[in-house]
């Protein structure tokens, strides 16, 4: 069977079942649309984190990075999984005994204040909207491969579906899609790794595969780092980060990942506080599996496009290339009319630019693999990107109808009111995700870490005080997020973007990466909070009582 046939049917059954659990778990209260009523069980609620966690930046991506990087790529694995060790010991089981429905809603509330609460909201909106308009631009360009359609056409489709499942089922409808979706993307990252594994090394198991010798006796990695030698790119084993950069990335990446709003409210559909916990090492478990795999994933993609073009003669390439090449993810300029492709280090010579996106999902055709498992794959790489786009629609309505207009402007609107509205800002919000997916701003691809920045210069502390520190207050806590988000921002926008005079890495401050620099905004952020908290007023008696009771968890 031709590919573009099993590609519709992979995409159209597994579509087909997202449709058919939305409509059968609809949202019939606020409860159920914000947490699902609090009624999932904690293994169905790790598949649904992981889901919601791995998105298309953790399936179609973060190979990619590392196989470009190679050892530098390890600081994404490192922070990305650390980051639920952090919330399974420091944030879910206390958030759950707090029992709010957002990220806002427990900082306006520990901090008794609805300035508190707006800034919160701000940063959720913030957060949210630049990772859901990556996911849009995600799923427009999986739409532009595998279904043969333009990229506008793909968002929009997606735009639909994912609006569909998030307004009519809400949280409780997300939570088993996303149950669904894990079960579809791990399988699709999966499939081909084992395929390649086993071709290239006999091999079935992928993490053990890619350090394992070829057929030709070879180490693999031994075989990628001489072919790294030959063509002047860094050896693929050893890194040119330096310590101190890389341990401000890792740890960006983790108090950012425990700071995200959209994974932390995962942890308030649960029915007790042991379940949140309980979910934390679920989540763990099932996004270790794609996490391990993804160097393998890295190693295996990288040899094959080496060897598939280096050298190779433009007309004689297969297929797979001119497909890819047609979505501009990589292409071919043939700088001295030889007809073949030069791809070396000096950007001088080389002749080929590859996109680092290209390398997950174009791994099974560059190997030839079974036109099936492609189809798997696109499937696969789809119910990524939806799954976390559904998670980000929520926070965004969340944030809008219970945050802003139930607590801040309409504290009297009814129950069916605020379900009205919380879906209504569902719709607004996807058609916005979906303008920025279509049209995407230079900056949307260059913004994850801002996004993961941001979470780590203003959640973070604020949760992590509101829970331990009794005596932390509003004006610690709203100083604290003000001044982290803002010296965040300046830092990300200066040397990402240009702003501000712009600078080149030579001008990092402390040699710190704009990815890394969210560790060093979250430690100005404690430390405003905290000299600001001890000269102004503590809390009342009421809120520290309060959180002397959220941290004992185990009082269920």
């Amino acid at each position: 069977m031709e590919l573009q046939y099993w590609i519709w049917i992979a995409v159209g059954i597994s579509f087909t079942l997202y449709i058919a659990i939305a409509i059968i778990t609809r949202a019939s209260s606020t409860g159920e649309f914000y947490v699902a009523g609090k009624g999932v069980h904690p293994i169905a609620n790790g598949m649904a984190t992981a889901a919601d966690w791995m998105s298309a930046a953790s399936f179609i991506s973060m190979a990619g990075i590392i196989s470009f990087n190679g050892y530098d790529g390890s600081v994404y694995l490192m922070g990305w999984t650390g980051g639920y060790v952090l919330l399974a010991l420091l944030l879910a089981p206390y958030l759950r005994k707090f029992g709010k429905f957002t990220v806002p809603d427990f900082i306006g509330d520990r901090y008794y204040s609805n300035i508190a609460r707006g800034v919160a909201v701000f940063c959720a909106l913030i957060i949210s909207f630049t990772y859901i308009a990556g996911q849009m631009r995600g799923v427009g360009v999986v739409f532009s491969r595998y279904l043969e359609v333009d990229i506008t056409t793909g968002v929009l489709i997606g735009m639909l579906i994912v609006l569909f499942y998030a307004v009519l089922g809400g949280m409780k409808g997300i939570t088993y899609t996303q149950v669904a979706q894990y079960c579809v993307l791990i399988f699709a990252f999966m499939l081909p790794a084992i395929f390649i594994s086993l071709m290239v090394t006999g091999n079935v198991i992928p993490q053990i595969g890619f350090g394992s010798t070829g057929f030709d006796g070879v180490y693999l990695l031994d075989k990628l780092d001489g072919l790294h030698r030959e063509l002047g790119f860094h050896e693929y084993t050893s890194g040119k980060k330096t310590t101190l950069d890389v341990f401000f990335i890792t740890a960006a990446l983790m108090v950012g990942t425990a700071g995200l709003p959209h994974v932390i409210v995962r942890f308030f559909t649960v029915k007790k506080v042991s379940d949140a916990r309980k979910s934390a090492g679920w989540a763990l478990l099932f996004i270790a599996i794609l996490y391990t795999t993804a160097p393998a994933v890295a190693v295996f993609s990288r040899t094959n496009l080496i060897e598939t073009v280096s050298n190779k003669a433009y007309h004689a390439l297969p297929d797979w290339f001119e497909k890819w090449e047609a979505t501009g993810l990589i292409s071919f300029d043939d700088k001295n009319q030889d007809g073949l492709i030069q791809y070396v280090a000096d950007p001088e010579v080389n002749e080929l630019k590859v996109d680092a996106d290209i390398m997950v999902l174009a791994n099974p055709e560059i190997a030839n693999l079974p036109n099936w498992v492609i189809a798997i794959m696109a499937a696969g790489a789809l119910a990524a990107a939806l799954s976390t786009a559904a998670g980000l629609l929520l926070v965004i309505s969340s944030s809008v109808s219970h945050d802003l207009i139930k607590k801040m402007i309409k504290p009297d609107v009814s129950e069916k009111g605020e379900l009205i509205a919380a879906r209504l800002s569902a719709v607004g919000a996807v058609m916005l995700a979906a303008y920025f997916g279509i049209n995407p701003p230079g900056f949307v691809a260059a913004t994850v870490a801002l996004a993961f920045g941001l979470a780590a210069a203003s959640f973070f502390p604020a949760i992590v005080l509101g829970i331990f520190s009794k005596r932390m207050n509003k004006e610690g806590a709203i100083a604290g997020m003000v001044v982290g988000i803002l010296l965040m921002l300046f830092y990300m926008t200066k040397f990402k973007f240009g702003w501000f005079g712009g600078g080149t890495e030579k001008d990092w401050w402390f040699g710190i990466s704009p990815e890394g620099f969210g560790s060093f905004a979250m430690m100005v952020n404690f430390a405003v909070s905290i000299i600001i908290s001890k000269f102004t007023p503590a809390p009342d008696r009421e809120i520290q009582e309060l959180i002397e009771k959220i941290r004992n968890p185990n009082d269920e």
